[in-house]
């Protein structure tokens, strides 16, 4: 009896959770009527984000790897579109369907590998986030093809015939590659769900492509294929403008037109929205696809100008989620003067600088306005889970879709009691790093760990329980961020905080001048250290000294591994990462000479007895 009771539980338990997800499928493909967007019988519009890591992850900017691309997983795709739930935008464009570069090397994942040649792995990660945006409510615009080289387009297009960029708008054996491309995106069947892409309600509409230089003749002919082979799906065109062009209004294949705006000012791309509304005279519905980098005021005022006229929809230019490893994902924007970053959600003070919080709470209440909704209050944030680790000085954890911050506590025993030990800890504060390093844990002791996470709404039930970790050292962690970690400094420096993509999305780094000296001190002795650098030369960059006294230094090697990507899109400069064991005893100053100009982002510094 007891058996069958589980297992009529387990069938229950089942079954609210296929209800729970056909509460937020949908019903409906979207479809136009009188230059609008509905829903059924209902207008459908919104005030959203880009998402560019949704199916392709370019931002991977770990230290110690050597490039930035993967797919993204299962939590990270929830991830993204739980905040875009929360922020109430109701659809995501994501980026492109990514093609193999001539630079890759065979670790990157691509989607389209050849004329007519696909990774099914790709695929299924593509697969995944339409079975998640079904679940979660989330309709999503698709642009099937990039203009630029960035995640592969047309340059690799008409590389694979070698054949040159203006080739792709008019060579038949290039448009026949490229339809080759739509066919099997629109005709491929779900793996998760079973249904062919061209059947599922979650996609909004296909766009031809990304701020496409394309011929008119070429939109028309692709709108118009699109169309043949997917009855159900609306089409954009995705030529690159801040205004619209004849054909994107005229044509009957096209069903949504769409405009870019990078205006320096908020009064010109008004102007423009407002142009492009007197050409268009209600013929079409009209999304922003892109936009950005203004002032939150001047984003406001945009957005009013949306809301107030018959725009469609806005997707400001972009956010980003939680990595599964801890932390978010960053990208510096090389459009956005040189301090503009993805956002993330729910905002944080290391976005202070582009006013991050007050812009995302702009956005998330002009979201609701446009839907004629009363905007509601954030939800507490959803448990927490705490990843495995050996190291106490290295704890880190899933983060919760709209938490602000996380308590980390600690106890001798599973059942507690329970010490908090970081407190408002903020998982956005630094780049592709651990997040809490235990500086408190007692030498030998073992502990166990839990992590809450906040928001304004209130606190998450706490994570699983990690432990027993026991205190075999301690680090001490230099973030760069400011000149209290540090024991002294010779020489010229600088407290870097710019143009953070050549330095893998790191936001704080200290320059120093050549011949500049920087000494660390510990209460014990040193162990180990790392020292993460850059630097446009790949050797003789530092020296590295030990000391007892700070007085007698005695010269100790380091090992030296560099990361680089090359210069890659964005010049990068060289990731090198030193590495010290000190074998000697009682040394607990360390010293750093800089042998040329160069920047670190990060040190580590082991040590104890």
């Amino acid at each position: 009896m007891k058996k069958q009771l589980i297992i009529l539980q387990i069938i229950l338990l089942a079954l609210s959770v296929l209800l729970s997800a056909g509460e937020k499928g949908f019903k409906h493909f979207i479809t136009t009527k009188d230059g609008k967007l509905f829903n059924g019988k209902v207008e459908y519009r919104f005030v959203s984000w880009n998402i560019p890591n949704l199916n392709f992850v370019e931002d991977e900017m770990v230290f110690e790897k050597k490039h930035a691309f993967r797919l993204p997983d299962e939590y990270e795709l929830r991830d993204a579109m739980e905040s875009v739930d929360q922020l109430g935008g109701k659809v995501i464009r994501s980026y492109t369907i990514p093609v193999i570069r001539e630079t890759d090397t065979p670790d990157i994942p691509r989607y389209v590998l050849g004329p007519n040649k696909f990774d099914e792995e790709s695929f299924k990660c593509m697969d995944q986030m339409l079975a998640i945006a079904n679940e979660t409510g989330i309709r999503l615009i698709v642009p099937l093809l990039n203009n630029w080289k960035w995640m592969g387009g047309v340059p690799q297009y008409a590389g694979f015939r070698g054949k040159e960029f203006k080739d792709f708008w008019r060579d038949p054996q290039l448009i026949d590659d490229f339809k080759k491309t739509i066919d099997y995106v629109l005709n491929r069947t779900n793996t998760i769900t079973g249904i062919k892409y061209k059947d599922d309600k979650s996609i909004l509409c296909w766009e031809t492509g990304n701020e496409l230089q394309s011929t008119p003749e070429w939109a028309s002919e692709i709108c118009k294929y699109i169309k043949s082979v997917d009855k159900n799906h609306l089409v954009m065109d995705g030529f690159h403008s801040n205004r619209l062009r004849k054909m994107s209004i005229e044509d009957p294949n096209v069903d949504i037109v769409t405009t870019h705006h990078y205006e320096s000012h908020a009064e010109d791309l008004i102007l423009n929205i407002q142009k492009n509304i007197k050409d268009l005279k209600g013929k079409k519905p009209y999304i922003l696809g892109e936009f950005g980098f203004l002032s939150t005021v001047s984003m406001a005022q945009i957005l009013d100008e949306v809301i107030e006229t018959d725009v469609s929809g806005a997707l400001i230019w972009s956010l980003r989620s939680h990595r599964r490893e801890g932390g978010f994902y960053w990208h510096s924007e090389p459009l956005g003067l040189g301090f503009y970053k993805a956002y993330h959600f729910p905002g944080f003070p290391s976005g202070e600088e582009y006013d991050e919080i007050n812009l995302v709470n702009m956005m998330r209440e002009k979201a609701y306005k446009i839907q004629g909704k009363e905007l509601p209050d954030l939800p507490k944030p959803k448990t927490p889970v705490l990843l495995l680790t050996k190291d106490l000085t290295k704890i880190n954890w899933q983060g919760s879709v709209g938490a602000s911050a996380y308590d980390v506590q600690r106890a001798d025993s599973k059942r507690g009691p329970w010490q908090t030990v970081g407190f408002n800890i903020s998982d956005a504060k630094y780049q592709y790093t651990d997040l809490f390093n235990d500086k408190s844990a007692k030498s030998g002791k073992k502990y166990f760990y839990r992590v809450i996470a906040k928001n304004i709404s209130g606190e998450s039930a706490p994570s699983n329980i990690i432990g027993p970790l026991k205190a075999e050292h301690h680090t001490l962690v230099d973030h760069m961020d400011n000149v209290a970690t540090f024991y002294d400094a010779k020489g010229k420096f600088e407290i870097k905080t710019d143009n953070d993509r050549i330095f893998k999305e790191d936001m704080y780094r200290l320059e120093m001048q050549k011949e500049g000296e920087l000494v660390y001190y510990v209460t014990e002795n040193i162990k180990a250290a790392k020292i993460y650098s850059y630097s446009k030369d790949d050797e003789n960059v530092f020296e590295f000294f030990v000391s007892r006294d700070n007085k007698n230094y005695m010269k100790i090697d380091a090992g030296a591994e560099n990361f680089t990507f090359g210069k890659g899109d964005y010049n990068y400069q060289n990731p090198i990462l030193y590495t010290i064991t000190n074998k000697a005893k009682d040394n607990k100053y360390l010293k750093i000479k800089f042998k040329k100009l160069a920047q670190i982002s990060r040190i580590e510094i082991k040590y104890g007895n």
